[in-house]
């Protein structure tokens, strides 16, 4: 699987790239981090890539050239199931949408700034808007980074153990029911007994309960009840 990311800033995936899942899935071959800086394509002598907003409000807003050159050059190479533009007012990320998009082949992310970008790439070239969540940061590489992570550990070969994702949070509208290692006992808090029981009904007969009675406490508005 491709991943494109168009950003400003592409020294911030460095490190989140050379490690851990990310790395262990590039090292496999199964998917490929590709790093595009949008200063790149711009055709002013100091590689500006933003501009006054029209209408005289405050801030910045990232210009349409350059975002516009760096996607078609990517276009002429190869098709892309998705460009997707990481914004606070796109869909909420969830699992659902992690699941759906581990399932494609290339993906572009395109990473905004300042105050967004000019409306008219959203218009002409993406294809998907998402959020990770009810809140603004300052720029969509972390959320870039966060989407990444979340469709690639999905990916069939990337974990050690391929059913370990479909027991995750939010894979059946669930949180994860609670989870213990070793020791049995630390200092009086031991693990339940059922889980040591080998009995697989009665262990997963448990942790559906566990789960269902976690996402009732902590998150009933996936269950559709009222908080």
């Amino acid at each position: 699987m491709r991943f494109d990311i168009l950003t400003l800033f592409p020294e911030m995936f460095e490190g989140i790239f050379s490690v851990s899942i990310l790395k262990r899935a590039r090292d496999k071959g199964l998917a490929e981090y590709h790093l595009h800086n949008i200063r790149d394509y711009s055709t002013d002598k100091h590689r500006r890539v933003d501009d006054y907003p029209f209408s005289g409000e405050s801030g910045m807003v990232m210009k349409i050239e350059p975002v516009a050159a760096c996607i078609r050059h990517l276009q002429q190479e190869r098709n892309y199931d998705e460009i997707i533009f990481l914004t606070p007012d796109g869909e909420v990320l969830n699992q659902s949408i992690a699941n759906e998009l581990s399932m494609k082949g290339n993906l572009m992310l395109l990473c905004g700034h300042y105050k967004g970008i000019d409306e008219r790439i959203r218009e002409m070239f993406v294809t998907r808007e998402i959020s990770v969540g009810d809140y603004v940061l300052s720029g969509g590489e972390l959320p870039a980074a966060a989407l990444t992570d979340a469709i690639v550990r999905l990916i069939p070969g990337v974990l050690h153990d391929e059913t370990s994702a479909l027991s995750d949070s939010f894979q059946y509208e669930l949180l994860s029911p609670p989870v213990y290692t070793r020791p049995y006992d630390f200092e009086g808090h031991t693990v339940p007994d059922v889980l040591l029981s080998g009995n697989e009904k009665l262990i997963a007969e448990w942790k559906y309960q566990k789960a269902l009675e976690r996402t009732r406490e902590r998150r009933p508005d996936l269950l559709g009840e009222n908080e």
